[in-house]
């Protein structure tokens, strides 16, 4: 009898910035609007199925779809209702999701903007392949 194996990849297309700040999800989003010049809306939480009593984990969820583009930018909270989204990055406060194209120029802009807000200690591109959890980021 044949064995047959299926192999499965996830499709992880987008760009992940780790960002650490103390700063609440609100706040974080309205002084990231300022420097940037974006307009991030609080969107539907995250909702993940972690426990195995059912219980679905919460994370608050930012997004901002610029004009005239086809880029996405989602703000998504690492610390949720009763744990982290990416478990592996505790330090981690929230993570910047990009789908679509962004350039390098763009994407490297966009970092040091984050960086120039004084409460973020540090914003820094992340490979998503790298990560355990990474299943955790495809919504």
């Amino acid at each position: 009898m044949n064995k047959t194996t299926l192999k499965f990849e996830l499709d992880l297309d987008f760009v992940l910035v780790a960002i650490t700040t103390q700063l609440k999800d609100y706040m974080f989003c309205f002084k990231l609007n300022r420097q940037l010049g974006t307009d991030f809306c609080k969107i539907a939480d995250l909702e993940l199925p972690f426990d195995t009593t059912g219980d679905p984990f919460y994370f608050s969820r930012y997004v901002y779809l610029p004009p005239e583009s086809e880029t996405e930018l989602y703000i998504l909270a690492n610390k949720g209702s009763e744990g982290f989204l990416i478990p592996e990055m505790k330090k981690v406060d929230f993570f910047l999701l990009i789908r679509n194209y962004i350039d390098d120029e763009d994407l490297r802009q966009l970092i040091n903007g984050i960086n120039r807000i004084p409460e973020v200690l540090v914003a820094a591109e992340v490979d998503p392949k790298k990560l355990k959890s990474k299943e955790n980021l495809i919504f």
